[in-house]
């Protein structure tokens, strides 16, 4: 559930640079990261959350994959599936509902892990596969690459190793099972927001919306081709990608296992409308011909939700966790290593929050073919 080093460079699948810290530092102006602080109040204690209100669920008629001719497989709980993908051997977990729950033609959620997280301990933070096999959608979550484990940000290739790999994954799950290709979703922690950010940039054809936590980015270039719907969190006192811009490279090499204990720092009070995650969100808006100035309200005591007046089909909404961590809110596993990574809040629950926000949005036809 980690974020973004700051140290070195890691590369992809065939050697391609991944960026890096230094680069994230430095694209501050992007919104790529934000900087921290704020009281510690925003966590609560680890009960149950509150159940993410009912929302309206898009209309339009499902797509079915090829896969819906074929006889439905049985379920699976966080099964482990390989695939060679331009030659390199890769990895994920797979949650399918049992027969008879929800739709015949199923939704699906990419889950992408945190850098040095993995796919095992992302699926246990967000209990996106729990979520799946009592709604009935598809989950999975797909394992990255290099040591620490993560994805390449990078959207300026020709060709991106993990955005091969998670397209063929796609194209796996809709040929083998009865998929809802118009309803295809993707979100992520830390570094797999960073990529869920970065597929909003480069597959807006194939995803019907995104949700980043704890690392939304306004990659460059960005062009989608469609306004998108996009829904994130972050806590004001992340201590690894701070709220109003920078890393905290001593918390993260803690956390990597690469240096001490860092001593306690203060930062300054956040900036809920400053640089960083703020800009982000707000370059996001933009981008999406929203409304430029966003709308907050309190549904909980620390709890700010931003909105925008956006057009027909598009989304911005902006969950500010005042006095939360680097971590997904209503995780368990989240305030179990609030050590490392900071307060977790129990007033909503994130995996509820975006599952609704997902429902929300339907690809527009016709969808375009998968990257790859």
């Amino acid at each position: 559930m980690l974020g973004w080093t700051a140290v070195g460079t890691r590369r992809g699948a065939g050697g391609r640079r991944r960026a890096s810290g230094a680069a994230v530092v430095l694209a501050l102006a992007g919104g790529l990261v934000g900087a921290a602080c704020a009281p510690a109040g925003g966590a609560s204690r680890a009960g149950d959350a509150p159940a993410a209100p009912a929302t309206a669920s898009a209309t339009g008629r499902a797509v079915p994959s090829a896969g819906c001719a074929a006889p439905a497989p049985a379920p699976l709980d966080d099964a482990r599936q390989t695939m060679t993908v331009d030659g390199a051997a890769r990895w994920y977990l797979l949650t399918t509902p049992p027969a008879g729950v929800g739709p015949r033609a199923r939704p699906v959620v990419l889950d992408l892990h945190g850098l040095g997280e993995g796919a095992q301990i992302h699926a246990t933070t967000t209990q996106f596969g729990a979520k799946a096999a009592a709604t009935g959608f598809i989950a999975a979550f797909p394992e990255g690459t290099g040591t620490p484990v993560g994805w390449d940000l990078d959207n300026k290739a020709a060709r991106n190793p993990d955005i091969d790999f998670l397209s063929a994954l796609l194209r796996r799950l809709e040929s083998t099972m009865c998929v809802d290709t118009s309803r295809l979703y993707v979100t992520g922690l830390s570094d797999g927001a960073l990529m869920t950010s970065v597929l909003a940039c480069t597959m807006a054809g194939t995803f019907a919306a995104f949700a980043p936590v704890s690392g939304i980015s306004m990659p460059t270039p960005c062009h989608p081709g469609r306004r998108v719907p996009i829904l994130t969190f972050h806590g004001t006192a992340d201590p690894i990608l701070y709220f109003n811009g920078g890393v905290g490279t001593g918390v993260l090499d803690h956390a990597l296992g690469g240096g001490p204990a860092p001593p306690s720092t203060t930062l300054p009070p956040a900036r809920l409308n400053g640089p960083g995650i703020p800009a982000a969100v707000r370059a996001w808006a933009a981008l999406d011909g929203c409304h430029p100035a966003g709308r907050d309200a309190r549904p909980h005591p620390h709890i700010v939700l931003r909105t925008y007046r956006c057009p027909t089909g598009a989304a911005v909404e902006f969950y500010i966790v005042v006095g939360g961590g680097h971590a997904w809110p209503g995780s368990r596993f989240s305030a179990a290593i609030a050590s490392i990574t900071g307060p977790t809040t129990f007033e909503v629950r994130a995996t509820d929050v975006i599952w609704q926000f997902f429902l929300r949005y339907q690809l527009p036809r016709p969808r375009a073919a998968h990257p790859g």
